[in-house]
C-alpha cells in the first residue's frame, strides 16, 4: 500500500539529515548588483503597467460619465503643484523606465 505525502516528507527530510545535504541557499545570501536590481525593477514596472492600463480600461467601460467629466472633477480639488507632479512623476516613471531598460536589453 502507499504512503501518505506525510509520511513521504519525513523520509525526505531524515535522508537529507543523515547525509548532511547542504539546503538551497536563500535570496538572503546573494549580494545585490546592479543588473539584478534593474531586472526587479523592470519586472515591477511591468506589472504596475498591465495592472493601470487594465484598470484604465475597465474604468472606461464601466463608469457612467466621460473622461473629461472626472478630468474636469480633478481639476476642481485645486490640488497644488507639487502634489501634481509628483502624480505626473508617479504615472510617467514606470512607463519611461521601463521603455527605455526594453530598449536597453534589445541593444
Amino acid at each position: 500500500m502507499g504512503t501518505t505525502a506525510k509520511e513521504e516528507m519525513a523520509r525526505f527530510w531524515e535522508k537529507n539529515t543523515k547525509s548532511n545535504r547542504p539546503l538551497s541557499p536563500h535570496v538572503t545570501i546573494y549580494k545585490w548588483s546592479l543588473p539584478m536590481a534593474m531586472s526587479i525593477t523592470h519586472r515591477g514596472t511591468g506589472v504596475a503597467l498591465s495592472l493601470g492600463v487594465s484598470l484604465f480600461g475597465l474604468a472606461a467601460l464601466l463608469l457612467p460619465e466621460q473622461f473629461p467629466h472626472y478630468l474636469a472633477m480633478v481639476k476642481s480639488l485645486s490640488l497644488g503643484p507639487a502634489l501634481i507632479y509628483s502624480a505626473k512623476f508617479t504615472l510617467a516613471f514606470p512607463f519611461s523606465y521601463h521603455t527605455w531598460n526594453g530598449v536597453r536589453h534589445l541593444v
